[in-house]
């Protein structure tokens, strides 16, 4: 009767099962996974985002398929702010990024066809693709100090039915960025092999340090078709304003032709609501206050981090940017049994590095977005229980 894109077996896994049982029970929990920014006690300017949602003219339905003008120019004007000229006729705005995600692979792959997604990353892609029909297959990012694309394996990975190379930069939960060199060579295959980049970049805010090897957009990338996808939930703080955008760069007939076919897509959803586009250039002004708030709030939090995890058992894996930082912890137990025993023993939640499919163990993964003093009082916990 159903559908086989949805045949997922998920039971509980032991880590959620003892987690609910824990806040059934009222048990005190130190979260260090909050990644929701509206949880995670920092000052939001409400007034002015309040009454940014009250334009009169969201009273009338207007749609407009790739975006009203206006909130495309706010975004157009983001991209300039940071050094990359991007026309507003070549934005499409969405309701979120996994729905830029879906625009995307209807747009480049028919059922079966398979997009390369990166490993260790976000673990939506794999329903994102599913419920798309399409396959998703990953290409490893490999580690020895700093993180980079192992382009080998990647090329490797191509096969006649591969449609898209899906980048994260920063990756999520990495937080390593793309190099100015891994992007030319990323290029070069992309245009060789007739495939398109997609580069999520919602975290591109965040980074902790500057780089001039970095390619921190790919929002102007001329030689092969290019998406790049971000949105208000992460720029500023306001993931229930449900408003992200898809920049398509490339060779301009390639990019025309791709633009158009999105086009028919979005009009024929019509996903974003009109209050948050009338309201998108003040949401992004306000959400800036909130977005600097966050990336002090990550900052110091990686600072305490590392100071306090020198000289221990534990190492902070380097990271660039983005709001997650990686811990290495003594390979004497699973992550899964690190993560059982710190929830139930110490009351301290972590994620393991296999929610990411790292590829070996044993390795934990912290929100950097946790408010500092439970983000202190856990991996101070960690610190203990790791010796």
């Amino acid at each position: 009767m159903f559908s086989t894109r949805l045949d997922w077996d998920l039971p509980p896994n032991r880590i959620s099962a003892l987690l609910e049982a824990m806040r059934r029970s009222g048990a005190p929990i130190a979260d260090l996974t909050e990644s929701n920014p509206t949880h995670a006690g920092l000052a939001y300017p409400g007034q002015e985002i309040l009454t940014a949602l009250g334009d009169p003219r969201s009273l009338l339905y207007e749609p407009s398929p790739a975006g009203a003008a206006e909130a495309r120019n706010s975004v157009a004007a983001y991209y300039a702010a940071r050094g990359a000229p991007v026309p507003p006729g070549a934005i499409v705005l969405t309701a979120s990024t996994s729905e830029a995600y879906a625009h995307l692979f209807k747009l480049l792959a028919d059922p079966g066809d398979e997009v390369l997604v990166p490993r260790p990353s976000y673990p939506l892609f794999e329903f994102l693709a599913r419920l798309e029909s399409v396959r998703a297959v990953e290409y490893p990012l490999v580690y020895d100090g700093t993180w980079r694309i192992d382009f080998e394996a990647l090329e490797a990975s191509l096969t006649p039915r591969a449609r898209a190379i899906v980048v994260v930069n920063p990756n999520n939960p990495t937080g390593s960025f793309l190099k100015r060199d891994e992007l030319a060579r990323l290029i070069q295959l992309a245009a060789r092999r007739g495939v398109a980049i997609v580069s999520d970049e919602v975290f591109s805010d965040y980074a902790f340090a500057s780089d001039p090897a970095r390619a921190t957009t790919l929002a102007t990338v001329a030689e092969a078709l290019t998406f790049c996808l971000s949105g208000l939930s992460k720029i500023a703080g306001l993931p229930q304003m449900k408003l992200g955008w898809i920049v398509t760069a490339g060779p301009e007939e390639l990019r025309a032709r791709a633009f158009a076919r999105l086009e028919l897509i979005a009009d024929t959803y019509l996903s974003v609501a009109a209050p948050v586009q009338h309201a998108a250039a003040r949401l992004m002004e306000a959400g800036a206050q909130v977005r600097d708030r966050i990336a002090v709030r990550v900052r110091e939090n990686l600072a305490w981090l590392r100071g306090a995890a020198a000289g221990s058992a534990l190492s902070v894996l380097e990271v660039e940017g983005g709001w997650y930082a990686t811990l290495r912890v003594p390979a004497t137990r699973s992550e899964e049994e690190w993560t059982l025993d710190l929830l139930e023993r110490d009351g301290v939640l972590v994620q393991p590095g296999f929610f990411y499919d790292f590829e070996t163990e044993a390795f934990l993964v912290l929100s950097l977005l946790t408010p500092p003093d439970v983000f202190r009082e856990g991996v101070g916990k960690v610190l203990a229980r790791t010796g």
